[in-house]
């Protein structure tokens, strides 16, 4: 702890010469190297955040749920958070961002955020606004450091559920998917921000990932003209409308947004995070979970996943070995996505996997 702020929290990796500043109250990060030594690669003690999916039930149905979830998806066992909420805290674990499935229609959901708390560590969490009932609602208040609903067709529906939010004073951030149909609608609400916005803590914007449910190649972001004139106005936004975007996106980002590079990070999965499915199998993303590369928390510890899983391993080596060192953003951006290499937005790596750029975005 630094000073009497309970809020704020100070450790000192000796081992790797770094240190990080954690504020529980606003989020605020840093990770501090030693003079004259490099950022490490990962932190050896265990993840700073673990996405974790308490449910896979959901029953908004959307064709592009990369859990494939549905009404029939399953819970994770109080029990089962638990174990995982004493190990986290023991890797020195700084907040988990809660989802699913729909997270707060979880049964336990209320204790789920209670019992983070009482191991020191921050709940965050995004929905899809259903099951915000007045109890959630208070407890969120009371309890999470960050709250974000997703955006879907029509979007003007999830106004209400921001409304909600609001009523109880609460932060909100919107998650928004990009891919060659949506984009139009992003670049629009960049040009001229709805009225449904309004309010909002930031607008984070996420790259289209072809797994799950109905998996589409087509929807992957690649037209170049759409992406300069929608990173383009970004840069123009100037703070009328916080923007965000997901790691996933670091290539589109380091290449095209004009902010020092000093504030970007590339993809920290297996190196700073990890992710939990409702069945306890941890892997570094959440974007793997169709593959056999996870640890198993029934039977494994979870600092020796960390540390140790073949999986883990072979995730950081695919950073370490991205192929893009003959690139400027290689630094910052560490070759974009180690797993699905497709969600690049660079024309390097983009033309090295074979896309072609001569027709235009589906309109």
């Amino acid at each position: 702890m630094v000073g009497k702020n309970k809020n704020i929290v100070h450790k000192k990796y000796a081992e790797q010469h770094y240190s990080v500043l954690f504020n529980k109250k606003t989020g605020y990060f840093v990770r501090a190297e030693e003079k004259g030594y490099p950022e490490p690669l990962w932190a050896m003690h265990g993840p700073e955040l673990l996405d974790i999916s308490i449910t896979n039930w959901c029953d908004q149905g959307c064709s592009f749920c990369y859990r494939k979830s549905t009404p029939k998806g399953n819970h994770m066992l109080l029990s089962d958070y638990k174990l995982i909420m004493e190990q986290a805290k023991e890797m020195d674990v700084f907040q988990v961002a809660l989802g699913g499935g729909n997270p707060n229609q979880h049964p336990d959901f209320i204790r789920i955020l209670e019992t983070t708390v009482e191991h020191g560590i921050v709940p965050c969490y995004t929905t899809n606004g259903r099951g915000l009932t007045p109890d959630i609602l208070k407890a969120t208040k009371e309890l999470c450091g960050s709250v974000a609903i997703s955006a879907y067709e029509p979007y003007t529906e999830f106004r209400k559920h921001l409304e909600k939010l609001f009523e109880y004073g609460i932060k909100a951030n919107v998650h928004f998917v990009t891919d060659s149909q949506t984009i139009n609608t992003a670049i629009e609400w960049l040009r001229n921000p709805p009225a449904f916005l309004e309010g909002i803590n930031s607008l984070i914007f996420l790259n289209y990932k072809p797994i799950g449910r109905k998996p589409d190649m087509t929807l992957l972001l690649k037209d170049k003209v759409k992406l300069k004139e929608f990173y383009g106005l970004v840069n123009q936004s100037k703070g009328a409308l916080k923007i965000g975007f997901d790691s996933c996106s670091i290539s589109g980002v380091v290449k095209y947004v004009n902010v020092n590079s000093e504030f970007y990070e590339g993809c920290d999965a297996g190196r700073f995070s990890a992710f939990v499915d409702e069945n306890l199998r941890m892997m570094p993303c959440s974007f793997m979970t169709n593959t056999d590369w996870f640890g198993d928390l029934r039977t494994e510890k979870m600092i020796d996943i960390w540390q140790n899983n073949a999986y883990f391993k072979k995730y950081r080596n695919n950073i370490l070995n991205n192929g893009c060192t003959s690139c400027a953003f290689q630094k910052t951006c560490m070759g974009g996505c180690p797993f699905i290499e497709e969600l690049s937005q660079c024309d390097w790596k983009d033309e090295r996997l074979g896309f072609s750029f001569a027709q235009s975005t589906p309109k």
